[in-house]
């Protein structure tokens, strides 16, 4: 099964080689790298532009603004062609060799979304902030309260989905909000959801990290808006 990693930038000039590096080394079946840059200010673009003119797998598009990372997200989705799509961040925080191990409950056919939770056993992790830590737990906890799965890992970054499933979802959340928004749809599909454990390697607000408490805040109205008031029917386009 072919593979399509969407990675969303955003000034992320200090390691969007070594992502892409380690992206094209270590991740096996990889089909298409589609990097979606969000307005970057830096030398982000110029860096991608030269990957992809060195490497066919990799697709480059720019955003006519900074639009924020869900509509980064969904620019890639549209693009995407994989049998699996997976989301990745530029920002080192998630380690690319460990996208083969996300991805393989939907490679066996037990699973047909998967999240890599940095709170089940896991290999490695940067002890950082104890309230982002509570905050994700009390949005999981809201989350698994509605959508009734077990999942530990909310937030988590790595998220892969059949790629038929998140081309056809309908996503209306901005921001940071498409972490629980995708949750929420693929719980009222019924989709077959697995987490994994992965490391997590978290940077602090002066290396560059970028949620605040107002995504916080609107990850909460997110989980209702989503759980409560959105069907199914208006989730998802007819395939």
């Amino acid at each position: 099964m072919r593979i399509s990693i969407i990675i969303p930038v955003y000034n992320e000039e200090k390691t969007i080689s070594q992502v892409l590096d380690l992206v094209l080394e270590k991740v096996r079946n990889l089909g298409e790298v589609i990097i979606i840059d969000d307005g970057s200010k830096d030398n982000t673009g110029q860096i991608s532009r030269d990957y992809e003119a060195r490497n066919p797998l990799v697709h480059y598009y720019q955003q006519p603004r900074n639009m924020g990372k869900t509509e980064a997200l969904k620019e890639g989705f549209k693009r995407s062609n994989g049998e699996i799509v997976i989301v990745q961040d530029a920002d080192l925080e998630y380690d690319p060799a460990e996208i083969n191990d996300v991805v393989a409950p939907i490679q066996e056919d037990k699973a047909d979304v998967v999240l890599g939770s940095r709170f089940l056993v896991r290999r490695a992790s940067r002890s950082l902030y104890f309230r982002h830590y509570m905050a994700n737990r009390l949005i999981t906890f809201l989350s698994n309260l509605f959508t009734d799965l077990n999942l530990t890992d909310v937030e988590t970054c790595y998220k892969a989905f059949r790629g038929d499933i998140i081309r056809n979802m309908v996503i209306t959340s901005t921001g940071f909000g498409f972490e629980v928004e995708v949750v929420a749809k693929v719980a009222k599909l019924k989709c077959r959801v697995y987490e994994v454990p992965i490391s997590y390697y978290g940077r602090t607000y002066e290396e560059g990290k970028k949620i605040n408490a107002t995504d916080g805040l609107m990850a909460l109205w997110y989980i209702i808006k989503y759980n409560v008031f959105t069907s199914k029917k208006s989730s998802f386009r007819k395939s």
